[in-house]
């Protein structure tokens, strides 16, 4: 049985405000991100030579670095 290809569309608004909340350290809003980005994940993982739980953990943490990293550079910017 083919497996079927399930993703989640939400709005560029939307995506917008879940970033902003994520920036602020809003749980809910970092989990749903990590959801968004869930199937991207575990196909990113398929090609790391590593068991999934490590590389899916590895990916999380460098995107949720990312996401704080990004806040603190448009803050040095001024923006």
């Amino acid at each position: 049985m083919q497996k079927e290809n399930v993703t989640t569309v939400i709005s560029e608004s939307e995506f917008v405000s879940l970033m902003a909340a994520a920036k602020q350290n809003d749980h809910s809003a970092l989990l749903r991100i990590i959801d968004l980005y869930k199937p991207d994940i575990e196909e990113l993982s398929r090609f790391i030579y590593l068991p999934y739980e490590d590389t899916a953990s590895e990916i999380i943490v460098e995107f949720l670095e990312f996401i704080h990293n990004e806040e603190l550079e448009n803050g040095r910017n001024g923006n």
